[in-house]
């Protein structure tokens, strides 16, 4: 079971950093006004949400198979807490995908302070998980 905490844990961490990282693209995307370095900005965005993509479907795998060794279908209640801010992690990062179309059709209609907020969600969602699971408040 060790083995399959660790390998969850792994796959988090480098999911989020797809997750924090690919918004930071959107605001430099928002800003930019050179086609060059735009056309750039969209190549370094798509490859990294696919790799983070395949990061996510690794990380639920092991914290489904985690949750099931250790409770079966019976899940504390923190853990029902916990799922609620993965799914809304999983929910931003499809947004993201949303976003990058957008980006790529040209269609933008979004200031860059507006991406530097939503930049900004994900890091209060993590660390709910990340409370949730250590603190094991209910």
């Amino acid at each position: 079971m060790l083995w399959i905490k660790a390998l969850h844990i792994f796959f988090v961490i480098a999911w989020m950093s797809g997750v924090f990282y690919l918004p930071r693209i959107f605001v430099n995307l928002a800003m930019e006004t050179d086609k060059a370095t735009t056309a750039r900005l969209l190549v370094m965005a798509r490859k990294l949400y696919r790799f983070s993509m395949w990061l996510s479907v690794f990380a639920v795998v092991f914290g489904a198979t985690l949750a099931w060794m250790q409770y079966g279908a019976e899940l504390p209640h923190w853990l029902h807490a916990k799922l609620f801010f993965a799914v809304l992690v999983i929910g931003y990062h499809h947004a993201c995908g949303g976003i990058l179309k957008k980006f790529e059709k040209g269609v933008n209609n979004r200031s860059h302070k507006w991406y530097r907020v939503f930049n900004e969600m994900p890091v209060f969602m993590v660390l709910a998980i990340v409370l949730l699971v250590v603190v094991k408040p209910f």
